[in-house]
């Protein structure tokens, strides 16, 4: 499918939460939660909401991609802690951005919620129902953690990532695969109104297996190898299931682009916060081949293929 990433943004907030802050509060340390996670500190949002960080995510991409908000014809927010129980905290955002010629929606998916929302732009776009599209991952989820329970609390941060999709360019997805399993659900979940609950180690095992056999079926079906790759940029949960990841899937970690220690876990907004970094850091560059991949709470997952 001929898509093309137009322009990329992302914001996170000023304030940061370190593991040694962490330790004031719980019963942790910053030796722990490293060794464990590789996260060192994340972004709390404070009084910003879900839509302030989206917008502001938003118009980064918008600027880089030299379009207008009035000719974006369609905007994916994807989420898990929208700002209210309706209307779609993409409607909001498109308040905001006055992209008044676009509907907007939005969609929860979790962790995989950026990659479910590139499976649905990209069949917009292919078949000629969308010309541009605003997709965006955002994440307040600060607001529903336990600052007393030191098994999730350690984990998340918030912040959002923004990418503007055309149809018009050399951009390609060459191949994806989405899944989901609403068997495993109480592996990882939040009750409405009520906090993250999730039993680490079952997780952790299910997310190396399950996005190693969608990364490997994706390589399949676009006919390349793990050696055509030029980078992967996985969802940012723990940096022990990226290496893990990286072990059944044979290819070193300096080609797994990981930002973990600076935003920790910041779900749906994971994935193009660091595709961006990654741009601006040189380690992406066009006509790469980019594979995507996150596992998040439903269960869902998927991976993706792309030349950026």
């Amino acid at each position: 499918m001929g898509i093309t990433i137009r322009g990329m943004g992302y914001y996170v907030p000023d304030k940061v939460l370190t593991n040694f802050d962490l330790e004031k509060m719980v019963d942790t340390s910053d030796d722990w939660i490293t060794t464990r996670t590789g996260i060192k500190e994340r972004r709390i949002a404070g009084s910003e909401s879900l839509t302030d960080m989206a917008y502001r995510a938003s118009l980064e991409a918008l600027e880089s991609a030299q379009i207008d908000p009035q000719e974006i014809d369609t905007i994916i927010l994807a989420t898990l802690t929208p700002d209210l129980g309706f209307p779609a905290s993409a409607c909001l955002l498109q308040a905001r951005l006055g992209a008044n010629r676009a509907y907007a929606f939005d969609i929860s998916a979790a962790c995989s919620g950026f990659l479910y929302g590139l499976e649905i732009a990209s069949s917009m776009l292919s078949s000629g129902r969308a010309k541009r599209v605003l997709l965006v991952g955002a994440e307040k989820l600060s607001q529903i953690v336990d600052w007393t329970d030191r098994a999730t609390c350690v984990l998340f941060g918030d912040g959002a990532g923004a990418v503007v999709l055309s149809s018009e360019g050399e951009g390609e997805l060459l191949a994806s695969v989405m899944r989901s399993d609403g068997n495993y659900w109480e592996i990882l979940y939040a009750e409405r109104c009520g906090y993250i609950k999730m039993k680490g180690k079952e997780l952790f095992k299910l997310a190396v297996r399950s996005m190693a056999d969608v990364c490997e079926e994706v390589l399949q079906r676009a006919g390349v190898s793990t050696q055509d790759i030029n980078l992967i940029v996985p969802h940012q949960a723990n940096i022990r299931i990226m290496q893990a990841l990286a072990e059944k899937l044979n290819v070193p970690m300096e080609k797994v682009y990981s930002n973990i220690h600076k935003y920790g876990n910041t779900s749906a907004a994971s994935i193009p916060i660091a595709l961006c970094e990654a741009y601006k850091e040189g380690k992406l560059k066009r006509g790469d081949l980019v594979l995507l991949t996150a596992m998040g709470g439903g269960l869902t997952w998927g991976a993706s293929l792309i030349r950026f």
